[in-house]
């Protein structure tokens, strides 16, 4: 039996970062939806400039990241992190720089296909 178009065209969501101080078992969970991007935005973010220059915009990203699910964080707490804590920008970072990325264009694709799901009384064709 063949799998029906919904099924088939079901992508798989891109897991959160999850960062866990091993000090004091702080744990901190990256992610954006679409009110944190529409945030980073209004702020000026362009997520194309994260590889060009990692050191300003880099770090206003990752700053960003924390605003979902911790939204009352300090500026120079994650600049903490990620430059004492976790080295500064380097092969580690720029792991989470990729992941990062990932969870911000997903917000794009998520918030399409939910648009069509939740509203029935509106057909879409391309």
């Amino acid at each position: 039996m063949a799998e029906s178009t919904k099924e088939v065209e079901k992508k798989e969501t891109v897991k959160p970062i999850r960062l866990v101080d091993n000090e004091t078992g702080e744990s901190y969970v990256l992610e954006f939806n679409l009110d944190t991007v529409k945030w980073a935005e209004q702020r000026g973010f362009d997520p194309e400039m994260v590889t060009k220059f990692p050191m300003t915009v880099g770090a206003d990203f990752f700053y960003y990241a924390f605003r979902m699910h911790h939204r009352n964080i300090a500026r120079d707490k994650t600049d903490k992190i990620l430059f004492e804590m976790l080295g500064g920008i380097n092969e580690t970072t720029g792991k989470i720089f990729a992941r990062l990325l990932e969870l911000y264009y997903e917000c794009y694709t998520s918030f399409s296909d939910e648009e069509i799901k939740e509203n029935p009384r509106i057909a879409v064709e391309m």
